[in-house]
């Protein structure tokens, strides 16, 4: 369940950051008010899920986070914080940004689905990787504007949808 709160906030983030113009601000509204209310929903479901579980092991703890992980997340904020230097020295738009963000976030977890031997997180994984080159080449055309509502609001709602439908099988199913 952790994993998932992780991803809820995350999401959160993505859908209040980049719920701008040129949508109108009623849209802009409802989407932050149903991200933060999907994020709390699964901060909930943690607390009840956690009052039931039992910790898992030290050592299915520490496998997780182990080499395998380290490695893609070192290559994660390279490639991260890399590519946005790379982006602002082609004088790339600024909405490209959060395309990159959703591109990097997107591989990461497909990158981790094997280390942590879960192929659930692939799913999410490669979809925020498409939204991220979608908006990556969009970010070229005249529809600039419209790239942080593809790939950082999308994003953020795929990890939304994902933690909510996770976290509520995992309540339902330690009931």
């Amino acid at each position: 369940m952790t994993g998932l709160l992780v991803g809820a906030v995350f999401g959160a983030v993505f859908v209040v950051l980049n719920a701008q113009s040129p949508l109108n601000t009623v849209a802009v509204n409802v989407l932050r008010v149903a991200a933060c209310l999907g994020a709390a929903a699964v901060v909930a479901m943690w607390f009840a899920t956690a009052r039931k579980e039992r910790p898992a092991p030290e050592a299915a703890r520490k496998g997780m986070f182990g080499r395998g992980y380290l490695i893609v997340v070192a290559a994660e904020v390279l490639l991260l914080f890399g590519g946005l230097r790379v982006l602002a020295a082609l004088d790339r738009p600024e909405q490209g940004n959060v395309a990159w963000v959703a591109f990097v976030v997107g591989v990461h977890f497909v990158a981790l689905a094997p280390v942590w031997k879960d192929w659930s997180i692939a799913v999410p994984g490669a979809v925020l990787t498409v939204l991220g080159v979608a908006g990556l080449v969009m970010a070229s055309t005249s529809a600039v504007a419209w790239v942080p509502l593809l790939s950082g609001v999308l994003s953020g709602v795929v990890l939304l949808a994902g933690s909510v439908t996770f976290g509520w099988r995992s309540l339902v199913g330690a009931s």
